[in-house]
C-alpha cells in the first residue's frame, strides 16, 4: 500500500516540475528531499527524462528540412540587408560625430576651469594639507581660492570647496601650532644637552688654542641637536595667515617661561660639581636655541629681546652663584666651580653676550677662595708646627742634605765642610712651611689663570694672598705654638732660630713669585712681600716668651729660699737654692750659643735683673719684719754668688762689667749695710758722684726699720751696755734722718 501511494506522490512531482515556472520550483524539490523514497524517485525521474528526449528528437527529424530551406533563402536575401543597413548607419553615424565634437570642446573649456578644483579634492592634496608641507598647501589653498575657484563658481563643488578652504587653514594652523609645542617641550628637555656640546667645543678649542669668536658658525653640533623645521613652518604658516604678531608674542611668552624655569637652581647645587655644571648647561642651551632663533628666523626675536633676557639670566645666576658658592668650604670645588664660570662665560660671550659681570664676580669669588686656602693652610700649618720636635735636623748623608736644601734655600760654607753626621741649625717644620707657602702661592695662581687679567694685576694679587699667609696665618699659628702650654726654653730658642731662617727666605720667595709671574719684583707699583715681618714678630714674642719662661724658673727656685732672717750669724758659703738656680742658668746659657747674640744677651740680662728684683723683695717682704745682721750677711753671700755668675759671662757679648749692673741696686744697699756708712749715704745723697747713688731712701728705710725691730727683740739688756745703746742711738737717728729725706723728696 505505501509504495501504491508513493508511486502516485511521485507521478504528482513529475507534473509540477514539467509544468512550474522555475522560480517557483524549491518547494516542489524540498518534497523530493523530505521523502523517504528518494532512490526510487530519481530512477523515475531518468526514465521521464528519455521519454522527453526522445519527442524532442522525433520532432527536429520532423522539422529538419524546412530549417535548411529557411537557412539558404535567409543567405540569400543577407546580402541586400546589409547594403541598406550601411547606407542608413553612415547618415547616422555623421550626424552623431558631429554632436561629439561639439560636446567635446565645450567639456574641454568646462574642464580648463574646474581642473584645479576636481584635482584639489584628491586625496593626494587633502594628505598634503595634513603632512609637514604646509606651507605649499597653503599657497595652494590661496591660488585655488583666488585664481581657480572663481572661475567656475556656478558649480556646486566650488562652494562647498570654498567653504572647507577656512577650515582647512584653520587645521593647517593648529597642527602647526601643536608641532611648536612639541618643539617647545622637546628644547625645554635637551637644552642641557645642547649646552654642554656647545661647552665642550669650547673648551676642545681652547685646548687646540683656537679663538673662540663667532661660536654660532663655528660649533657644529650645538644648535643641530635640534629640528628647527618646526619653528620655521609655523612662524611661515602664520605670517601668511596675518597672525604673525600673535606668533612672535607666543613664542616669546613660551620662551620666557622656560627661562625662569631654566634660572631656578637646585637647592643643593652646591654640593658637587655636576650641580653646577648642569645649571650652566640649562642656561647656554636656552641661549644657543635663542640666538639660533635670531639668526634665522628675521624677527621672530630679535636682539633686544635676547638681551633683555639675558640680562635676567645674568643677575640671577650672579645671584645664585654667590649663594650658593658661600658654602664651598673646599679649595678644590670652588677652583673647579671658577674654570666652569670661565667656560660658561667664553661659550656665552662666544655667541656675543657681554660677560663682564660674571669675571667681576669671579673677582669677588677669588677672595673668598683666598679666605678657604688661609683656613686650610692654617690647619697644615698648625699640624706641621705640633708635629714638629724643635730640634735641629740630623744629616747622615750627602743624599739627605741635598734633599733638604732642594726644599729649603739654605747656604752655609762652613757647615758644608763639616764631615757627616752633621745638624742644620733649623728643625724639621723650617723647609716644610716654605714648601707649603709655594704650595699656597701654586693654588692661588690656578684661580687667577684664565680671568683675563694682565701679568701685573696677576702678581699683584699673588703677593697680596702671600702676605696675608704670612702676617695672618702663619702668624697666628707661630703665636698659638710659642704661647702654647710646657713649651720649654729649648723649643722657644729653636723657634727663634727657625724664624730667623724662614725670614731670610722670604727673598727667595720673591724670586719665586716674580718667576711664575713674569713680574720683576723691583717693578714700580709692584706689591712688596712685607710678610716677612712675621718671622720678626713671631721672633719678638719668643723671646719674650724666653724672658718670661726664664723669669718663672727663678721665681721657682726662688719659692725653695728659706732664710733664717733672725740668725746671729752668716754661713760658710752660698745658700742651696740659689747655687742650683745659677746652675740651672748656666746651662741654659749654654744652650743659648745658637741664638743671635742680642737675643742670649738680653735674655741673660733679663733673668739678672729679675734675679736681683726678686731677692731685693724677698729681703723687703711685708712677712720679712726682722732681719739680723748674720742673716743679711747671709743674703750678702747669696748676692755675691750671683755677682760671680755675672762676671763669669755666661753669655759672650758684654762689655766689661755689664752683667754686674743687673745687682748694683743690691750691691750698693748690702754694702750700706753691712759697713754701716751712713753718714756717707746722708752726706752724699742726691749728688752724681754719690757712691751709694743706686739706694733709694725708701728701701734703705724700710730695711732698717726691720733691724731696728731686731735689735730691741734680741737685746733685753742691751740698753745697759754702752755699745749697744749707743748703736740704737745711731739707727734712731739715720730713720730720723732717712724720714727728714723722704719728706723733703715729697714736698
Amino acid at each position: 500500500m505505501a509504495s501504491v501511494e508513493a508511486a502516485a506522490e511521485h507521478e504528482r512531482i513529475l507534473r509540477e516540475i514539467e509544468s512550474t515556472d522555475t522560480n517557483c520550483i524549491g518547494p516542489t524539490l524540498r518534497s523530493v528531499y523530505d521523502g523517504q523514497e528518494h532512490g526510487l524517485f530519481m530512477d523515475k525521474l531518468e526514465g521521464r527524462i528519455r521519454n522527453h528526449d526522445r519527442e524532442i528528437e522525433k520532432m527536429c527529424n520532423h522539422h529538419f528540412q524546412g530549417f535548411v530551406d529557411s537557412i539558404t533563402e535567409l543567405l540569400k536575401v543577407r546580402g541586400e540587408a546589409q547594403k541598406l543597413k550601411v547606407c542608413t548607419m553612415g547618415h547616422d553615424c555623421s550626424r552623431w560625430c558631429r554632436l561629439q565634437q561639439c560636446n567635446i570642446a565645450a567639456t574641454i573649456d568646462k574642464l580648463s576651469h574646474c581642473l584645479p578644483g576636481t584635482l584639489w579634492e584628491g586625496a593626494g592634496h587633502q594628505h598634503e594639507c595634513l603632512n609637514p608641507r604646509y606651507y605649499p598647501a597653503l599657497r595652494t589653498l590661496e591660488q585655488l581660492e583666488h585664481t581657480c575657484l572663481p572661475r567656475a563658481s556656478h558649480y556646486r563643488f566650488c562652494t562647498i570647496m570654498a567653504e572647507n578652504i577656512l577650515v582647512l587653514r584653520t587645521q593647517i594652523r593648529d597642527i602647526a601650532m601643536s608641532d611648536l609645542k612639541d618643539f617647545l617641550e622637546s628644547i625645554r628637555k635637551h637644552s642641557d644637552k645642547i649646552g654642554e656640546t656647545a661647552m665642550k667645543q669650547v673648551s676642545l678649542q681652547g685646548v687646540e688654542g683656537t679663538s673662540c669668536c663667532s661660536i654660532s658658525h663655528c660649533l657644529p653640533g650645538a644648535q643641530d641637536l635640534v629640528d628647527f623645521s618646526p619653528v620655521y613652518r609655523c612662524l611661515h604658516i602664520y605670517t601668511v595667515l596675518g597672525a604673525r604678531d600673535t606668533f612672535e608674542s607666543y613664542y616669546r611668552k613660551q620662551r620666557r617661561k622656560q627661562a625662569r624655569l631654566v634660572l631656578q637652581p637646585h637647592s643643593n647645587m652646591h654640593e658637587t660639581l655636576d650641580g653646577y655644571r648642569m645649571f650652566f648647561n640649562h642656561i647656554v642651551g636656552f641661549f644657543v636655541v635663542e640666538d639660533h632663533v635670531l639668526h634665522t628666523t628675521r624677527g621672530l626675536v630679535n636682539r633686544a629681546y635676547v638681551e633683555e633676557l639675558w640680562e635676567l639670566a645674568l643677575s640671577k645666576t650672579i645671584a645664585a652663584l654667590r649663594t650658593h658658592s658661600s658654602y664651598c668650604t673646599d679649595p678644590d670645588l670652588v677652583l673647579d666651580l671658577k674654570n666652569l664660570i670661565v667656560l660658561f662665560a667664553d661659550t656665552l660671550q662666544g655667541y656675543g653676550f657681554l660677560v663682564n659681570q660674571l669675571f667681576d664676580m669671579l673677582l669677588e669669588m677669588r677672595e673668598q677662595y683666598g679666605e678657604i686656602l688661609l683656613k686650610k693652610w692654617s690647619g697644615t700649618f698648625r699640624q706641621i708646627l705640633d708635629q714638629d720636635n724643635y730640634s735641629p735636623i740630623p744629616v747622615s748623608m750627602e743624599e739627605e742634605y741635598r734633599c733638604i736644601v732642594g726644599q729649603f734655600p739654605f747656604q752655609d760654607p762652613e757647615l758644608e765642610k763639616l764631615p757627616y753626621p752633621k745638624k742644620l741649625p733649623f728643625s724639621a717644620f723650617v723647609p716644610k712651611v716654605y714648601v707649603q707657602v709655594k704650595e699656597f702661592i701654586y693654588a692661588c695662581l690656578k684661580f687667577s689663570e684664565d680671568l683675563h687679567l694682565s701679568s701685573t694685576e696677576i702678581d699683584d694679587m699673588i703677593r697680596k694672598s702671600t702676605n696675608l699667609l704670612l702676617t695672618r696665618t702663619l702668624s697666628n699659628c707661630l703665636q698659638y705654638a710659642i704661647k702654647k702650654k710646657n713649651v720649654g726654653l729649648a723649643e722657644l730658642v729653636q723657634i727663634i732660630i727657625n724664624t730667623t731662617h724662614l725670614e731670610q727666605s722670604c727673598h727667595f720667595l720673591e724670586g719665586f713669585i716674580s718667576n711664575i709671574t713674569n713680574i720683576p719684583p723691583d717693578t714700580i707699583n709692584a706689591t712688596k712681600l712685607y710678610g716677612m715681618a712675621t718671622f720678626k714678630d713671631a721672633r719678638h714674642t719668643a723671646e719674650e716668651e724666653i724672658y718670661t719662661n726664664l723669669n718663672q724658673k727663678i721665681d721657682q727656685f726662688l719659692q725653695l729660699a728659706d732664710y733664717d732672717w733672725i740668725a746671729p750669724q752668716a754661713g760658710s758659703q752660698a745658700s742651696d737654692y740659689l747655687s742650683d738656680l745659677i746652675a740651672f742658668l748656666c746651662s741654659t746659657f749654654a744652650v743659648f750659643t745658637n741664638l743671635p747674640g742680642k737675643v742670649a744677651q738680653t735674655a741673660c740680662m733679663s733673668a739678672c735683673k729679675h734675679l736681683s728684683t726678686s731677692l731685693l723683695q724677698l729681703l723687703l717682704e711685708a712677712d720679712v719684719r726682722q732681719v739680723s745682721m748674720g742673716a743679711l750677711q747671709q743674703f750678702n753671700l747669696d748676692v755675691k754668688e750671683c755677682e760671680r755668675f755675672a762676671r763669669a759671662g755666661p753669655v759672650p757679648g758684654f762689655q766689661g762689667d755689664t752683667l754686674l749692673l743687673a745687682f748694683i741696686d743690691l750691691r750698693q744697699l748690702l754694702d750700706l749695710f753691712t759697713q754701716w756708712d751712713w753718714s756717707t749715704y746722708l752726706a752724699d745723697y742726691g749728688r752724681p758722684t754719690c757712691k751709694y747713688l743706686r739706694v733709694n731712701p725708701h728701701t734703705a728705710l724700710a730695711l732698717l726699720e726691720k733691724m731696728k725691730d731686731t735689735s730691741r727683740k734680741n737685746n733685753v739688756f742691751a740698753q745697759f751696755r754702752k755699745n749697744e745703746r749707743d748703736k740704737q742711738k745711731l739707727i734712731d737717728t739715720v730713720v730720723k734722718q732717712l724720714r727728714n729725706l723722704i719728706s723733703t723728696q715729697q714736698s
